[in-house]
């Protein structure tokens, strides 16, 4: 699998997702936010950090950059884009994704481990994992508070776009186990052809031997099963 990884000032986790991307045997390129041609992709990651300081809003300002445009048309033509923490705000501000992530209900950035739980089947991302099942996938935001209206929800709903919730241990989906407000526990999103993907829990912090949980492999094990 080849794999672009977006880097933009303020990118903090771009080089853990170029890490792990290696370690599982893939051939992985980063892209300067400035440029204007990805480099032949299978999947493009928009990791997570602080682009551009965040000094206006969260991905407000990196949507501008030349490489977005590259990045939109290949959503637009089926490819796979996954963002993660800083890269899921950049693709709700790009209008890859819908809604918005607002500061956290506690107004304090948030760094712990979370559980999560998938809740679609049918996305290259869920395949391979198994719904209910909680996930220990560490969270570090202070805008991951998801937003979308009445109306946006009910179609993530019925559209079955909504990838993951924050659940507890057990895998329930309580108001206990929701880490910053976001409207029905949503962790992360679909598009509605399934190819586009936006977190705020880092899959990337939880895949290898050296870390406490190992459980974002799963999720980079379903992506890997369809080009397989």
């Amino acid at each position: 699998m080849k794999i672009n990884v977006i880097s933009f000032p303020g990118s903090n986790c771009d080089h853990d997702a170029f890490h792990i991307g290696k370690i599982r045997g893939h051939q992985v390129d980063f892209v300067w936010h400035k440029d204007n041609n990805l480099i032949n992709p299978d999947l493009i990651i928009i990791p997570g950090g602080f682009s551009y300081g965040d000094y206006l809003r969260c991905g407000a300002i990196a949507k501008f950059s030349p490489i977005i445009a590259e990045v939109i048309k290949f959503a637009k033509q089926g490819g796979l884009v996954m963002g993660i923490c800083n890269g899921f705000q950049i693709l709700t501000e790009i209008g890859l994704l819908p809604g918005a992530l607002m500061m956290n209900e506690s107004l304090k950035f948030i760094c712990q481990h979370q559980f999560i739980t998938s809740v679609n089947r049918d996305s290259v991302y869920t395949k391979g994992l198994t719904p209910g099942k909680a996930l220990d996938i560490p969270i570090a935001h202070k805008e991951g508070n998801y937003f979308i209206s009445n109306d946006g929800l009910k179609s993530l709903q019925d559209k079955d776009l909504i990838a993951f919730r924050y659940c507890n241990e057990l895998g329930e989906i309580t108001k206990e186990s929701n880490p910053n407000g976001a409207i029905d526990n949503i962790a992360g999103i679909l598009n509605e052809d399934k190819n586009v993907l936006g977190m705020m829990p880092h899959p990337e912090r939880a895949a290898e031997d050296k870390v406490i949980s190992q459980d974002g492999q799963e999720i980079f094990s379903s992506i890997e099963k369809f080009f397989t």
